[in-house]
């Protein structure tokens, strides 16, 4: 049996679960790597602007069943509901077992303050104009399948893969403005109102750096993503990091035994039906 990384909280955001740009083998792979006590889960999670019912394969609904069993063995599991998620919002305020939905959350680690939400309500565009949003999102999604195309031809050839989405957006003076503004907007709120820490998701770029100004300083974090960057932040032993599954795979924790041989069917049924055991020793 191999042993698991115990983590106090562990904070992952942006998975679009139900899109072709999801990664949600490599996500499984990180979740069964750990053992936290509590699991945040910052928003846009399952992607419900863009849900196809012909698409939903099942390693993404091992990914729910895996945080639903994460539940059910007592992990505090918080969702804070994104953008991509908004239908959420009207169950806000709903817990479930150890499951809560919330629109943000305050938490209190180590005499120190944590303000954690989604992000998009700083996004003008998506509360001004939706339908633009959302055609911003299905151009993405085109992006990401190409993308897939042009890393399996370069896999081939033994070549490193290449994103393409970050070669735009890196390149592109607005979409850097707008990363920048949005890591300043938080990180100001933050000060103003006297959060040690300010958490978000929401634009893709994992991050963890202090931020200052005339009023004071907080500690500015990003769980960045699992459709490009493949990331999450962790909370032990008092401090954060950013955990990237591309350069620490700290332990090579694969799918779990029990849920490589099942059937979509079963897979359907295990998330939506109560634990039979456990239902006859209550």
């Amino acid at each position: 049996m191999k042993l698991k990384r115990k983590v106090e909280i562990a904070v992952i955001s942006d998975v679009h679960l139900g899109t072709y740009g999801c990664h949600a083998k490599q996500l499984l792979t990180y979740l069964n790597s750990i053992e936290p006590k509590t699991l945040i889960l910052n928003g846009d999670i399952i992607d419900i602007w863009q849900f196809k019912k012909r698409y939903f394969p099942k390693s993404h609904l091992k990914v729910i069943k895996k945080i639903m069993d994460f539940a059910s063995d007592g992990v505090e599991v918080i969702y804070i509901t994104g953008n991509h998620d908004e239908m959420l919002r009207r169950f806000a305020d709903t817990t479930i077992g150890n499951i809560s939905i919330v629109n943000k959350k305050v938490l209190d680690l180590d005499g120190k303050r944590a303000w954690i939400f989604h992000g998009d309500v700083f996004d003008v565009s998506i509360q001004n104009a939706k339908w633009l949003a959302k055609l911003g999102g299905y151009g993405y999604d085109v992006l990401i399948l190409l993308n897939r195309f042009v890393n399996w031809i370069l896999e081939r050839m033994g070549k490193e893969k290449y994103s393409l989405s970050k070669k735009i957006k890196n390149s592109v003076k607005r979409a850097v403005k707008y990363i920048n503004d949005f890591e300043e907007v938080a990180s100001d709120l933050a000060i103003e109102n006297g959060y040690d820490y300010v958490i978000c998701g929401h634009i893709h770029q994992p991050k963890m750096l202090i931020k200052e100004n005339k009023f004071g300083q907080t500690m500015y974090l990003n769980s960045g993503d699992w459709v490009e960057n493949f990331t999450a932040l962790e909370y032990q032993f008092k401090r954060w990091k950013i955990y990237n599954y591309n350069n620490d795979k700290l332990s090579p924790f694969f799918a779990d035994e029990d849920l490589k041989d099942m059937e979509i069917t079963d897979l359907i049924a295990a998330i939506t039906v109560v634990d039979r055991k456990k239902k006859k020793s209550d």
